[in-house]
Formats: C-alpha cells, structure tokens, sequence
C-alpha cells in the first residue's frame, strides 16, 4: 500500500512538469517527484531486525548498510542545489517576461 502511495507522488510529480505551464509550477512539481523517488528508495532500503552499526552489547548481529543512507542524503543535497539554481533561473526570465508561462515566454524570445 506504501508503495501504492509512492508511485503516484513519483506520477503527480511527472504529470506536473508535463501538463503545468507555469515554471514555478514545473520547479515544484520536479521537486514532488524528486521525493517520491527518495522516498521510494527509502522504502525500498528499510528492512525489519537491522541494527544500527553503533557500538552495542550485543554480539553477532545484522547491520543495516550505511551506503543507501549517504546516497539518499546526497541525492537531498543534489536536489537542493538543482532546485535553487532553478528558482534563480525563473527568477531572471521574471526580470525580463511579465509572466513566467512557458507559451509566452517563447512567444517573446522566438526571433
């Protein structure tokens, strides 16, 4: 059922920058897919009875793998970065369009 609810995050995002044409709404609907996508692979990591690898007492126990953990918090770092440079991209098109429809824009800039 989780993943049910995953893949229409993942198909709400996509849908979004297909049919959106307001750029600000194409900025947001990347970054909804971009978590339906870290969510996914999180939901796909997790697994019961893995321990944390953090010094216990107790001895000869399945470790969860920290891999996964440093490319989902590489992948949030990536999508940041490509989400704001992004935003300051629609925000120079807004210095020069009075509107950041897509439509129009390429009306304006088509020689």
């Amino acid at each position: 059922m989780l993943e049910a609810f995953v893949f229409a995050t993942i198909l709400c995002g996509f849908f979004g920058i297909i049919l959106k044409q307001n750029l600000l709404m194409k900025i947001i609907s990347m970054d909804v897919m971009s978590t339906g996508v870290i969510a996914y692979y999180v939901l796909i990591a997790s697994r019961g009875g893995l321990l944390t690898p953090i010094l216990t007492d107790v001895q000869n126990s399945t470790y969860a793998d920290p891999v996964p953990q440093a490319v989902i918090l590489t992948a949030i770092v990536i999508g940041l970065s490509i989400q704001a440079l992004m935003l300051v991209g629609a925000m120079k098109l807004a210095r020069d369009n009075p509107t950041l429809e897509t439509n129009e824009i390429e009306k304006n800039n088509t020689p």
